[in-house]
């Protein structure tokens, strides 16, 4: 019976979509755990490309059910308009259940989301401004909405006029900005309401009765570990727990479920937004492999930073997530780039090594990567379908991140499409 994990070990857009996508398509039921709309995954299958927020990935397959638990937090808005999106280009959306605990990502959150970016001035944080962070607040805060109030007429105008409220007069006497009206918020919500209610169903329980039934649950994650917010670089982190244990939690479901734990990183790192990024490449080589490699936001399109593979907070993530493999996305993005470094540790001014990541990022500001170099290759890889197939001086770089990461890397990626995946 068993139930896996894909997870990101980086600062996400690792390319889990991919990898996703294939164990989707031989599982029976696929959950997301937790995050908003400010994730996604870009699955190309068939041909077509399919950008995905909200909507797990086994949306793509008939015969999949796609849970969404309580640990997400869900725009009614933009979730109704994925669901749009999929209904136009054939694909059903029937089998999809809502937990009615899930917090609702209300409009007065993305306006906090951007007025507070905004009153932090260069010490921003860089968020995508679609208010996940003010809708997680409001949660352990105690005064969010949650998909049963939304899609509950006598309950919801009440709530909402209450939390609304306090946020207004947050917005406008704390910030200057502009009172939302909570007439025209409750009258807008309530038909979202109305068309999300068929959605809404326990997925704890569902969980709960699929595996118990043996069937295959895939628990896919968004964003990644160094985006989370007790393990990953804070304050530049996202709002909840992308990690493995964070599945348990946001599902409601326990840890002896778990059969494996798979982390995806790139051949080299990215990330988005403001914080530390020690193997960061601000140069040539760090624009070729941007734009080879296509790095720009599924979510906001932004260019997203790239720099060498750092194998510390890769380590890192096997650690604090108890991976059982690693898949390697984009090694043919790495073609023709020359030798390429792995980043083995990060040297302190007075010359010790750190071979741990570290909680302050003032210590980690100090550091300076310590590189491993490695040849390069010139092959097109696109085409190979066998680890053997791989030009040595690939074999030989995935095996050093697996010593290096102590992980055996199970998935290698040579491509974009689904077939484009090495499997160990």
């Amino acid at each position: 019976m068993p139930a896996n994990i894909v997870i990101g070990t980086q600062w996400g857009d690792e390319g889990k979509g991919k990898v996703i996508d294939i164990l989707a398509s031989r599982a029976q039921v696929v959950v997301r755990s937790q995050g908003g709309n400010n994730a996604g995954h870009t699955v190309v299958s068939g041909g077509e490309t399919y950008k995905l927020h909200l909507v797990p990935s086994g949306i793509l397959y008939p015969d999949t059910q796609c849970l969404i638990g309580a640990g997400v937090v869900l725009d009614p808005k933009d979730f109704i308009g994925e669901l749009d999106a999929m209904e136009s280009r054939g694909i059903s959306t029937a089998d999809l259940k809502i937990d009615p605990r899930a917090h609702v990502v209300m409009p007065w959150h993305l306006t906090l989301d951007g007025l507070s970016e905004k009153f932090r001035g260069n010490n921003d944080i860089g968020t995508t401004k679609r208010g996940i962070g003010p809708a997680y607040m409001d949660k352990y805060e105690r005064c969010g909405i949650r998909i049963c109030d939304l899609v509950d007429p006598a309950v919801f105008p009440e709530k909402a006029r209450a939390t609304g409220s306090l946020k207004n007069a947050i917005i406008t006497k704390v910030y200057g900005g502009e009172a939302h009206d909570l007439d025209a918020v409750i009258a807008e919500y309530t038909a979202y309401g109305e068309r999300l209610r068929p959605y809404v169903a326990d997925v704890s329980v569902l969980t709960q009765e699929a595996y118990k039934a043996g069937k295959t649950i895939l628990f896919e994650g968004a964003q990644a570990t160094l985006l989370d917010i007790d393990f990953g670089t804070y304050p530049f982190v996202t709002s909840s727990h992308p990690l493995s244990g964070g599945v348990c939690v946001g599902t409601g479901i326990g840890p002896r479920m778990i059969d494996s734990i798979i982390g995806v990183a790139k051949a080299y790192t990215t990330r988005v937004g403001k914080g530390p990024f020690p193997t960061e490449l601000n140069d040539e080589i760090g624009e070729t492999i941007r734009n080879k490699g296509g790095e720009f936001g599924t979510t906001t399109g932004r260019p997203r930073r790239t720099g060498w593979f750092d194998a510390v907070i890769v380590r890192h993530s096997v650690r604090v997530n108890g991976l059982d493999g690693l898949a390697i996305n984009k090694l043919d993005t790495l073609c023709g780039i020359g030798d390429l470094k792995v980043c083995v540790g990060y040297r302190k001014a007075d010359g010790t090594v750190l071979k741990d990541f570290p909680p302050s990022l003032e210590k980690l500001a100090e550091c300076a990567p310590v590189y491993e170099t490695f040849p390069g290759f010139t092959e097109d890889i696109t085409g190979c379908r066998k680890f053997e197939e791989l030009p040595e001086a690939c074999r030989n770089y995935i095996e050093a991140l697996e010593r290096l990461c102590e992980c055996k890397v199970c998935m290698v990626g040579v491509g974009p499409d689904r077939d484009q995946m090495i499997e160990r």
